[in-house]
């Protein structure tokens, strides 16, 4: 978080991340954080970035992933039960944003945490949740765009709502 911002103002940007980070499966767009905090559109988006260091859908994308891949680890529910529970539509794009964040498929993924040591049980959730938390430097579009080889060769942050 940045230290410069106002006390009250990440106060509230904090009631929104807290809102999101509770429902993470439904809808946030920008107007309904801003609504929760108070606080202009535009000032919410760009504030929210300054605090936390991502705009707010990617901090809500990193939430869902998070989640689904604990959810793909943890229980037996079938893939597309967890894109739903997860606030996915779509199996196809729950599945294709999951393979551009992590690099395998959500069934890859599951088989690949399932063969690992279970060493991680004493390890405190909050630690290897951290670990394992997707780390969305650049937009999953731009992401596509580069891996694709049709980078601009500008790294941009803007995001599609």
């Amino acid at each position: 978080m940045t230290t410069g911002q106002d006390p009250e103002l990440l106060r509230r940007l904090l009631r929104a991340k807290d809102r999101m980070d509770a429902a993470s499966h439904e809808d946030w767009p920008v107007r309904r954080l801003a609504r929760v905090s108070g606080v202009s559109e535009a000032h919410f988006a760009r504030s929210f970035r300054d605090a936390f260091g991502v705009p707010p859908h990617r901090y809500l994308l990193t939430r869902r992933i998070e989640r689904a891949a604990a959810l793909l680890r943890d229980t037996e529910l079938p893939v597309l039960e967890i894109a739903l529970q997860t606030g996915w539509r779509s199996l196809g794009t729950f599945g294709r944003t999951f393979r551009d964040i992590t690099g395998e498929s959500p069934s890859e993924h599951r088989e690949h945490q399932r063969a690992l040591p279970s060493a991680l049980d004493v390890v405190p959730h909050c630690f290897v949740a951290a670990a394992h938390r997707p780390h969305l430097t650049i937009a999953v579009s731009e992401k596509r765009r580069q891996e694709a080889g049709g980078t601009n060769g500008s790294e941009s942050d803007s995001e599609e709502p």
